[in-house]
């Protein structure tokens, strides 16, 4: 997954209490306003953003004790967000004596008055180091990261570890070539400084199929092969028009690709020359996709631009190159175009640059990923043995991207990582979660008719249970053990496994429980209690969360911090008096997670 990851209390002094419990939990202090919209919206005011990052750090010093910040911290605005009805929200990255704070990440709340209203804060303890005086050196930690990731070192930088509920003196060290990470071969390693305890090893790049989903794979001798189109290749366009006025290049232009997966799609493209384009998107901040040429590139320039002389792209089969990289070029834009249309939101950070894929990554590759190193979506073709085909899927896109939206926003981390590379923890199954509800959305807001909408990821795989995951009844994946309901349990679980938790909370409170049939597809929705669901609709529900994850969560938020979350965010949105709070209640009850069940102790 992305940077180091381990994780760490999620708990922050509560100074309100609800009908709901919104004490003991992630968020701390005063409810903030409420907006009636029926989504966020990260459009900014009259207010400039530097004057609100001044009073969130000066809020965040004057009420330390809520807050946890001491002495010899500092604080660097991450994300800057301004709602509708004018509260502010300023995330946080923490240093403590000029060092990175791993699990030091928070948000300030802010009236539009830019008052102080509360915190959301990934470590509940104060960041207190017993000593900075490190007994290994940075050349002895290289070395152990070496060894332990299996790689080459690179140059270990001094931090503080605070994710573990303390706060340890420790080296960071990259590790790359290393055969502890699928891919990419890149991983973060954390070594403690005084005892020289490895602290954690984590993959850097987050791919869609786990190691452990892989192994099930093969014991179970699937061989995935999913359909793809037979369209013929689209008619030539014609440029000669445009050939007959003068034209200065580059210019935008319309071309047609058909893909893989979705059959024939428009791409809006860049044409260089009167004969030459490129799969560039200008309308889309210069979104490009790039060929890898089998090769496990991470430097995006290296890849190989794809280009054509007619703005025809692809043949619907694996023989052209070109075809894999209509599906990636689409599945990216789309995926844009979800999150702008829906949410404002400029690009994958919010900051108005491009998306950027790679195909024909690796040699014989069967997997997609989220690469922050990259910072864009790479994807395999496939192993030629048990995969046959690239993973260009549109839910897959849609999902690996949102890992770069939770990469930008709360950077929510598993508890902890195996030596396989497998992922645990409830904040990394939060993380997959919401991949699988923002993927699913993807679909919705393309709406193509060659890949319907629906509650289900990875129905074109080609799998024997005919989906890879589902939100109505996450339980009926058998290929990852996914879950229906919480239970301490779900603590240390498969990050996927976990997921189902709140991907089921996310589905009662769109669509409600029992069964039903919305687009061709049938559902059947179980509640832990017997409980009935009357659901407020996709619209809102996806709004909430998306509200929640961006205003309310941090790196170590677990379901118990998420529920909330969407409550508080259901509150901004619509009022804590209104159906759709009581609804997120309801949901999150269905799925087993209350006030009441609460851990006592946040690990």
């Amino acid at each position: 997954m992305r940077g180091p990851h381990i994780r760490s209390l999620a708990v922050a002094v509560a100074v309100t209490t609800t009908a709901t419990g919104l004490a003991g939990t992630a968020f701390a202090g005063p409810a903030t306003g409420t907006e009636r919209a029926t989504a966020s919206t990260d459009s900014g005011t009259s207010t400039s953003a530097a004057s609100v990052v001044t009073a969130a750090r000066a809020a965040a010093f004057a009420h330390a004790s809520a807050t946890g910040v001491t002495r010899g911290d500092e604080l660097r605005a991450q994300d800057v967000l301004i709602d509708p009805e004018g509260a502010r929200h300023v995330r946080f990255i923490r240093t403590h004596q000029g060092m990175p704070v791993l699990g030091g990440d928070l948000v300030v709340h802010l009236s539009h008055k830019l008052a102080y209203t509360g915190v959301t804060r990934a470590a509940a303890q104060s960041v207190e180091l017993a000593t900075t005086q490190a007994k290994l050196t940075a050349g002895q930690a290289e070395a152990k990261a070496a060894a332990v990731a299996k790689g080459d070192a690179g140059t270990a930088r001094l931090v503080v570890d605070a994710r573990d509920g303390g706060a340890a003196l420790a080296y960071q060290i990259p590790v790359s070539d290393s055969s502890t990470a699928e891919a990419t071969g890149t991983s973060t390693v954390v070594v403690d400084a005084v005892t020289g305890k490895v602290r954690s090893n984590t993959p850097d790049s987050d791919e869609f199929l786990s190691p452990k989903l892989l192994d099930t794979l093969r014991e179970h001798g699937e061989t995935l092969n999913p359909a793809t189109g037979t369209a013929v290749q689209p008619n030539s366009l014609t440029a000669a028009a445009a050939a007959s006025r003068a034209v200065h290049y580059p210019v935008t232009a319309s071309g047609t690709g058909t893909s893989l997966f979705v059959g024939k799609v428009p791409l809006t493209t860049t044409r260089t020359a009167r004969t030459s384009y490129l799969l560039k998107d200008p309308t889309r901040w210069g979104t490009e996709t790039r060929d890898a040429k089998g090769k496990e590139l991470e430097n995006f320039a290296q890849g190989k631009k794809f280009t054509t002389t007619n703005d025809k792209w692809g043949n619907g089969a694996v023989s052209h190159r070109d075809s894999a990289a209509v599906d990636a070029q689409y599945g990216i834009t789309k995926t844009l175009d979800f999150y702008k249309k829906t949410f404002g939101r400029k690009g994958i950070a919010n900051n108005g640059k491009a998306a950027r894929g790679m195909v024909h990554f690796g040699n014989k590759v069967a997997n997609a990923f989220w690469d922050s190193t990259c910072g864009c979506m790479l994807y395999g073709d496939g192993d030629g043995d048990m995969f046959k085909k690239p993973l260009v899927v549109l839910d897959v896109t849609g999902h690996e991207l949102t890992h770069g939206v939770v990469d930008a926003t709360a950077k929510l981390e598993p508890t902890r990582v195996d030596s396989d590379g497998n992922q645990y923890g409830e904040a990394g199954s939060l993380n997959e979660s919401l991949a699988d509800i923002f993927g699913s959305n993807v679909e919705f807001s393309a709406n193509n008719a060659k890949n319907p909408p629906n509650y289900l990821i990875g129905e074109k795989l080609g799998l024997a249970q005919k989906f890879l995951r589902r939100l109505d009844h996450p339980s009926l994946d058998k290929l990852e053990g996914t879950v229906d309901y919480w239970s301490p349990q779900v603590y240390d679980a498969e990050v996927h496994a976990g997921s189902g938790v709140s991907s089921h909370a996310y589905y009662l409170l769109a669509e409600g429980s029992g069964s039903k049939k919305i687009g061709g597809f049938t559902y059947d929705s179980p509640t832990y209690d017997g409980s009935t669901v009357t659901g407020i609709g996709r619209t809102k529900a996806t709004a909430i969360f998306y509200r929640a994850l961006t205003r309310y969560m941090v790196s170590t938020t677990d379901f118990h911090d998420a529920r909330i979350a969407t409550l508080k965010a259901a509150a901004d949105l619509y009022g804590a008096d209104s159906t759709a709070y009581n609804t997120v209640d309801q949901a999150w009850a269905a799925v087993n997670v209350t006030v009441d069940n609460t851990p006592a102790a946040r690990h």
